[in-house]
């Protein structure tokens, strides 16, 4: 029997009108979600039907009718990016790129609709906004990877040369914020000058700190970092190579600002007197560098000599027609290729000779003579000693006839004696170690003028004197050798110098140690250490003796190392028992079949070392029934099977 229930149509209204206006209030309630970019496709952001509480003003068993579809947007809005299930469910379609998307520093979202149906008819729209987080997945990018600037030498502090801003392509402020550093050495006198612009860029500058010197550096090579403000910061490199541009700030210099040029009569036209050479320490131009007579240089002067612009090169225009002696003076102009140009003056006094004049004559005796012009002393000679006599020889009338000497070694020392005559002292003392011979070269020069100047070459040998002590190459010599070889067997080199000549440097070696021990080495003159007999390690495996050094000047010096030899071993000692010690040895066993199988630990000894002493045990005789069995390592001796 059925029983029906009947309801007004009033009730049915109001039931139906209560229902929809619960569903128009959950219907109204718009959603925010959030996406990072470059998720893959498919990324699921959340559930529109369980967070937009929709399913709660729903009786469960009507869950079932409630649909979502998402509407069609403009091309433009990208709404394919997203896909709605019919379950409500938002997933990415696409991977996302929110520097596609977006523009730099907004907010970064898509709005897109969702129509909610329930069974066939139409409900209700919603609004989704779905914000595209930023990830930071750009390095900041300077248009070019290095780029060239210049500055001039002339330039001051403050002057700024500008360079390219890096650009990070990231849409969050935060991640296309760029800073920028500045690497150089500590040295350089350079700042990097941020100034900060709209839409996250910057003007950058490369700011001179202080003047510049192209002579002392000419280039220089510098990175400045661009670092974005992500949480994992990613950056980027500018090389900057900064040249610096030359100033004719350098005028040229000569090398002697008077020059002294004495040249016969007779001097050939062809023959330069003197070659004149000027430096300019700028660069191109502004260092080429040409050769000019100085307004100072009188007409009849000019018309005497030649000059070579480009080479500095001074010639005569003809023979001088003279038989006195005459000086004439030269201003000459060294001039940049500069603008303006920069010049330097440099004076040059051309002595003309006459035939007669002549050249100092220089005699010298010395105390002891090798062979010409060469002169011995002692390395041991004290400082003022007397090494040569002097006598100088210039025939010439007046001034032409007065000389003055000098001699150009530190080492030694030239006295006046009066009348031009000189001797000639050690002034500093000598060592041959260090140095054997000195070039020496004694300069006499007359007042005429022009001056004439006579040089004489000689040298000098420092001979030996025993002042240095023999010096082994180590303070200790370790060597490996075998036993049982026989006399005679080499050991070791044993090794000292002594640089001293002669004698001096002679050496012979003796072996010493404890006087109470007979050491079975012995060691030639040359320092080889070889055996007297045979060794044995097992009597004594290390030998520790010194080696005493002497060389063979007078007096005498010496000195001592230390030697360790080490005898290695070989397998020649057989190995023996030592339980049991006696052959034969008879031993009791009672034997049970329940107890241990172990009857005894066979002992064996071998004196050698290493793997010439490991031992392994067998039964060679007398188990012709099996009945034993031995441990090959442990020498534990067993029954290997039951006796009965």
């Amino acid at each position: 029997m059925m029983s029906v229930v009947q309801v007004s149509s009033r009730e049915m209204l109001a039931e139906t009108c209560i229902i929809m206006l619960l569903l128009q209030r959950c219907f109204s309630v718009d959603l925010t979600y959030h996406v990072e970019e470059e998720k893959n496709s498919g990324t699921y952001i959340g559930n529109i039907a369980a967070d937009s509480l929709l399913m709660d003003s729903v009786a469960l068993q009507d869950h079932g009718q409630i649909t979502f579809n998402q509407l069609q947007q403009r091309q433009s809005e990208r709404a394919q990016l997203f896909n709605v299930s019919k379950t409500g469910k938002l997933y990415t379609t696409e991977k996302i790129d929110a520097e596609v998307l977006c523009t730099y520093n907004t907010e970064c979202f898509r709005i897109i609709k969702v129509a909610v149906h329930r069974a066939d008819s139409f409900m209700q729209i919603l609004k989704i906004k779905v914000y595209i987080e930023d990830v930071n997945d750009n390095y900041p990018v300077f248009p070019k990877e290095s780029i060239s600037i210049e500055f001039s030498e002339e330039h001051s502090k403050g002057v700024k040369r500008s360079l390219p801003n890096a650009i990070d392509r990231d849409v969050s402020f935060r991640n296309s914020q760029v800073s920028y550093v500045l690497e150089k050495n500590l040295n350089e006198p350079f700042t990097l000058s941020v100034t900060k612009r709209g839409f996250g860029t910057s003007e950058l500058g490369i700011v001179l700190e202080e003047s510049l010197d192209r002579e002392i550096k000419d280039t220089y090579m510098l990175q400045v970092i661009a670092k974005d403000g992500g949480v994992s910061p990613r950056q980027g490199v500018l090389k900057v190579q900064i040249s610096v541009i030359d100033v004719n700030d350098n005028p040229p210099v000569f090398s002697d600002r008077v020059y002294n040029v004495s040249i016969k009569n007779t001097h050939r036209t062809s023959v330069p007197i003197i070659i004149l050479s000027a430096k300019d320490l700028d660069y191109g131009k502004n260092s080429q560098v040409s050769y000019h007579f100085s307004s100072k240089t009188s007409e009849g002067t000019k018309k005497q000599f030649r000059l070579d612009e480009n080479s500095g090169e001074v010639f005569l225009r003809g023979k001088v027609s003279s038989n006195r002696i005459s000086s004439l003076k030269l201003y000459i102009d060294a001039t940049d290729g500069g603008n303006p140009p920069l010049s330097s003056i440099a004076l040059v006094l051309v002595n003309i000779v006459s035939q007669q004049n002549n050249a100092p004559t220089i005699e010298i005796n010395f105390v002891s003579r090798l062979k010409e012009n060469v002169a011995a002393i002692s390395e041991g000679i004290k400082v003022g000693s007397f090494i040569a006599y002097v006598n100088v020889i210039d025939n010439d009338i007046g001034l032409n006839g007065e000389v003055d000497c000098e001699i150009t070694h530190e080492k030694f020392q030239l006295l006046n004696l009066g009348s031009n005559e000189y001797k000639i002292i050690m002034k500093k003392q000598v060592d041959r170690e260090v140095k054997e011979f000195y070039d020496i070269q004694l300069i006499c020069q007359d007042k005429g003028s022009p001056s004439l100047k006579t040089v004489r070459k000689f040298s000098i040998q420092v001979m030996d004197v025993n002042d240095v002590q023999p010096q082994f190459t180590k303070d200790t010599f370790k060597f490996l050798t075998y036993e049982n070889e026989k006399p005679s067997f080499p050991v070791g080199f044993i090794n000292a110098t002594d640089p001293d000549l002669g004698d001096g440097g002679r050496l012979t070696y003796y072996l010493t140690g404890n006087r109470k021990k007979i050491f079975p080495f012995e060691i030639t003159n040359n320092g080889f250490i070889s055996t007297i007999q045979s060794l044995d390690r097992e009597q004594q495996d290390i030998y520790e003796f010194k080696v005493f050094v002497k060389d063979n000047g007078s007096p005498s010096l010496n000195n001592t190392a230390n030697v360790i030899v080490e005898v290695m071993d070989e397998n020649d000692n057989a190995p023996y028992f030592t339980f049991p010690s006696v052959n034969p040895f008879n031993l009791d066993v009672h034997y049970h079949p329940q107890s241990k199988n172990d009857i005894t630990v066979i002992r064996a000894s071998d004196r050698d070392r290493h793997v010439n002493s490991f031992l392994k045990y067998e039964i060679v005789g007398g188990n012709n029934k099996h009945l034993f069995t031995v441990n090959p390592y442990a020498g534990v001796l067993s029954f290997s099977r039951t006796v009965y």
